[in-house]
């Protein structure tokens, strides 16, 4: 095969195009596979790029269901299975309705008011609990806010002091101090004053 064929074949290849298959969502995403069958690609379609579908099932618009075990992979398409229905004897006895209740004797209208009472007084305590934390918060949220207050007024105030400045223009030449100044001069000395002039 001439090197030419092979440029050609190669073009030809590289300038096909690929048709991929779209399916939408019960929600409306835009999904694009090859083909939607076991074991293909699938991807999330949007303005930028392609995104692999994340695991999970998926509802489609016409009611089946793509299901994903391997992110961006088709596990499977199937149909939902519709719920049985029940019977209609089954579905009125579930729909009953709930009439307000009667007492018939006084007794138990008595018993029922003696654990009502039961109850309130158990719980009481630890509503008066709760009453008394909630009230030593907002005490300690008044005293939060007070010390915030504070804070934000002396941060607005001027302080008391003008503030240093460091001036290097104004600085004083080193005055220069002479350590025994009753020696004699060596020639070391002599030698240091001219090279220091």
């Amino acid at each position: 095969m001439k090197a030419t064929d092979l440029l050609e074949k190669i073009q030809t290849l590289l300038s096909a195009k690929v048709n991929l298959a779209e399916m939408t969502l019960e929600n409306g995403t835009i999904l694009e596979a090859e083909s939607f069958a076991t074991g293909e690609s699938v991807f999330i379609k949007t303005e930028d790029e392609r995104v692999a579908l994340p695991i999970g099932e998926y509802t489609l618009e016409d009611g089946r269901l793509l299901v994903v075990e391997e992110e961006g992979v088709i596990a499977e398409i199937k149909e939902v299975e519709a719920e049985p229905e029940m019977p209609a004897e089954e579905l009125a006895e579930v729909e009953v309705e709930v009439e307000p209740e009667s007492y018939d004797t006084p007794k138990e209208a008595e018993q029922v008011e003696d654990v009502l009472q039961a109850v309130v007084e158990a719980i009481a305590p630890e509503i008066e609990k709760i009453q008394e934390e909630v009230a030593e918060m907002k005490k300690e949220l008044e005293a939060v806010k007070m010390e915030y207050k504070k804070k934000e007024e002396m941060a607005k105030q001027k302080p008391a002091a003008k503030p240093m400045k460091h001036s290097p223009e104004a600085s004083k030449t080193p005055t220069q101090t002479k350590l025994a100044t009753r020696r004699a001069r060596t020639t070391m000395d002599i030698v240091m004053e001219k090279l220091n002039r």
